[in-house]
């Protein structure tokens, strides 16, 4: 399973969760989880509720 994919999957257990949090959760580095939230941003598959926080569409 890809990171993103292991991401995408802890976002819809969890709810949204800041970076750090989804690094703990999901064992990836949090420079990793940074790289790849920001490639899911801009494809249109995880948005930021408020500040900081992640959640997918």
């Amino acid at each position: 399973m890809e990171n993103s994919e292991i991401i995408i999957k802890t976002l819809r257990e969890n709810g949204a969760l800041k970076s750090g949090e989804i690094a703990e959760k999901t064992g990836i580095e949090k420079s990793e989880v940074d790289k790849v939230i920001k490639k899911l941003k801009s494809g249109g598959k995880v948005f930021s509720p408020k500040r900081c926080f992640y959640d997918v569409k």
